[in-house]
Formats: C-alpha cells, sequence, structure tokens
C-alpha cells in the first residue's frame, strides 16, 4: 500500500483522446490522480465532473487532474464528451497502474472483472505522494473540500 511520502509509481497510460500521458512529465507541478471505477456510473460521474467543475478554482495553484479507470478509450472519450470533462480521463485497460497504487477491486460488476476503487492520489512537485485518499467502498465519493483545501494550502 502506498502511504504519503512514498514515490509516485511513474506510469504512461493512452488518455481518451489517444495522447499517450506519463506521469513523470508533470515533474515539478502538483497532480491529483483520481481513480474511479467505471465511465457512466453515477458517482464515477458526479466525481469527474466535480474535478472538471472545479478547474477554474485550481487553475492559479499549479495542479493538473488526471482520471484513471480500467475503461477503454472509446468509453472514456463518450463519458468525457457527453459529460463536459475538461482533464485527461486515461485507459488502464491492462490494469498495471491500477494495481501498482494498491488499488484493485476485483469481480466489480461482473464475475473477473477488475476495476479501481475510488481514490484520490495528490502527487507533489518532487513525485513524491502527498495526500492519500481510499474509499471503503466505490460508492463513496471523496472529500473534495479537504482535497481542495489540501491544495491549496
Amino acid at each position: 500500500m502506498l502511504n504519503v511520502g512514498d514515490e509516485a509509481p511513474d506510469f504512461t497510460l493512452m488518455a481518451y483522446d489517444r495522447t499517450m500521458i506519463r506521469l513523470s512529465e508533470y515533474s515539478g507541478n502538483r497532480v491529483i490522480l483520481a481513480f474511479y471505477p467505471a465511465a457512466f456510473t453515477g458517482v464515477c460521474t458526479t466525481e469527474m465532473c466535480t474535478f472538471s467543475d472545479s478547474m477554474a478554482k485550481l487553475s492559479n495553484t499549479n495542479v493538473t487532474i488526471l482520471g484513471i479507470s480500467a475503461d477503454n478509450v472509446f468509453a472514456n472519450k463518450l463519458f468525457a464528451e457527453e459529460n463536459n470533462i475538461k482533464f485527461p480521463l486515461l485507459c488502464d485497460v491492462e490494469r498495471e497502474v491500477i494495481k501498482s497504487y494498491d488499488v484493485a477491486i476485483e469481480n466489480f460488476g461482473a464475475p473477473g472483472f477488475t476495476a479501481s476503487q475510488r481514490s484520490i492520489f495528490v502527487i507533489e512537485e518532487d513525485g513524491s505522494i502527498g495526500y492519500v485518499w481510499i474509499a471503503e467502498n466505490p460508492g463513496i465519493e471523496p472529500n473534495y473540500s479537504e482535497i481542495f483545501d489540501y491544495i491549496e494550502s
């Protein structure tokens, strides 16, 4: 399990627009990694829209938001377009990043399907983890105020 102070595992994933995103390219900036179980589910939609709607509020904090799920590019593209999500949604179809951040949940919605537990990691400018929140179950939303207060502090 990853904890505050640990080095964030680097990764490269394809975004819904087919660009490749590498975490280490954001070195010197803060990054909110928002793992979500599945596009188009109620809580995931609320969460990603809340983050997207908050981007203006966070614009002068030098932070980037990246959503990560096991969904493919087609699902994440449609999800982003239909919900006007303004940050990259990354596709971890191989579940490598989900497993490296220790947030995999097995049999999510269907036997044998592995998704990510709803979780938030704030990666600091130096690549260390500064904030961690992992839901007890995927139906719980993060405490947005707590995350934004942390970012703004």
